[in-house]
């Protein structure tokens, strides 16, 4: 099934050069592009900055939290990408490490989403979309099985629901002092 669902999405690599195009700049750019997005709305969205520094630290907390599990994952469950074991992959661009399990990317933009929902619900369904395109994109570009993928947005989605949870619980202790 992660296989031939990866066949299926990366068969659309190398079909033409504006495809490719934008399958390159969801899967690498889009992810800088959302931060600084995110940075942008929340200091013009908030009246008072510290609120926007508060939400700006919480959302992030989540998703580098989020990432370092994912990190820690990879590092105690090798899995090689798809280009590395098929020898019919339409490779758009060598990713930084050769581990796969779980995406990175998809964890990391998962947990800002759903931490993000949480505090500013409009503009979270547009950060959910974007990192369903990141994850996508990146099974696409011939870098990722669509299970690391899932992986990264089951792992991101509940990281960033349990420190949303957990800021909630710091702050509730925090006025009954």
């Amino acid at each position: 099934m992660n296989e031939t669902l990866f066949h299926a999405l990366n068969s659309l690599a190398g079909v033409s050069p504006v495809t490719d195009a934008f399958i390159i700049f969801s899967a690498v750019w889009l992810p800088y592009v959302l931060v600084v997005v995110l940075g942008g709305f929340l200091l013009f969205h908030h009246d008072k900055p510290s609120q926007a520094a508060r939400d700006l630290f919480v959302i992030l907390a989540a998703a580098s939290c989020a990432y370092l599990v994912a990190r820690a994952i990879k590092g105690g469950f090798p899995m090689p990408r798809p280009f590395m074991v098929l020898q019919d992959v339409n490779l758009l661009f060598r990713p930084h490490d050769m581990q796969a399990f779980p995406s990175s990317h998809a964890t990391f933009f998962m947990a800002l989403a759903s931490a993000l929902f949480f505090y500013h619900r409009r503009i979270a369904w547009f950060f959910f979309v974007a990192a369903v395109l990141i994850g996508v994109a990146r099974v696409v570009a011939g870098v990722h099985w669509p299970g690391d993928i899932l992986a990264g947005w089951i792992i991101g989605g509940g990281i960033g629901a349990l420190a949303y949870l957990a800021l909630q619980k710091l702050q509730n202790r925090w006025k009954s002092l």
